[in-house]
């Protein structure tokens, strides 16, 4: 492919540079980074860069010229690499060739939602559980578990998540059995995430949580952005008013995986 392997890699730090690269790209991780809200955009080029990576939470975003210096300058742990196009699906490949490839499904970012539905759905919502959104305290308690780590982590802090996360949890016996949250955050809205312990699930407790979430974001005027890891989110994202878009191909490297 003739990339040119010996660049640098820098965080760009004026991301407006990277914008056009990414143009048309429905995204709301990629929003947040080059809007500067949260994550990082990495170039090889920081006056004129011609590719650059954006990268949030556990996502990465690689857009522009492929480059391969840019793919496998990876960030630390488990990765989920998104490519703009084959050019760059096929670097991702060649440079971590024990990456898992995967589908995932974009859900359209038009939404306009049902709230008498949402608001029925939020009051079906089993005896013997709770409904609460994530202050401080449950900030603390989503960290102590894997299942509800994600709902903050990507934040970086209790503070920023405070300022800028929005989220609401299904506590039952003190502990939190189910929730949605924001994974992310740009200037217009949030980016859903979801999980329910696995004892808990099929009984409502993520469709009550993620339309709580909904109405809360509808009142500040904020979008709820979601996007799909399995059908089985598409069918919950439908249920709640979601329209399905297109699928995907993205690559998962794990914390392990080396370049050649």
């Amino acid at each position: 492919m003739g990339q040119i392997t010996n660049q640098m890699v820098y965080e760009l730090y004026d991301t407006e540079k990277a914008e056009s690269l990414f143009a048309g790209w429905e995204e709301t991780l990629i929003y947040s980074c080059v809007q500067n809200v949260m994550g990082k955009i990495y170039v090889t080029d920081t006056d004129n860069p011609k590719a650059a990576c954006a990268f949030v939470g556990c996502f990465a975003f690689y857009a522009g010229e492929p480059n391969e210096q840019l793919v496998k300058n990876k960030p630390e742990g488990f990765v989920i690499m998104v490519p703009q196009n084959m050019s760059w699906a096929n670097l991702i490949g060649k440079c971590f060739p024990t990456a898992k490839r995967v589908t995932r499904y974009a859900i359209r970012k038009d939404t306009k939602f049902d709230t008498a539905k949402l608001q029925d759905m939020v009051k079906q919502l089993p005896a013997g559980y709770e409904l609460k959104k994530i202050d401080g305290d449950i900030y603390d308690k989503c960290l102590l578990n894997p299942v509800t780590a994600d709902f903050v982590s990507a934040f970086g802090s209790k503070e920023k998540y405070l300022e800028y996360g929005r989220g609401m949890v299904v506590i039952k016996d003190d502990k939190i059995v189910a929730g949605a949250s924001s994974f992310t955050r740009y200037r217009e809205g949030i980016e859903i995430e979801v999980d329910t312990e696995e004892s808990e699930r099929r009984k409502h407790l993520a469709t009550t949580a993620c339309a709580a979430l909904i109405l809360e974001c509808l009142k500040e005027n904020l979008y709820p952005s979601w996007d799909a890891q399995n059908m089985n989110s598409v069918h919950l994202a439908e249920k709640l008013g979601y329209e399905y878009s297109h699928e995907y191909v993205a690559y998962e490297v794990s914390s392990e995986c080396r370049t050649h």
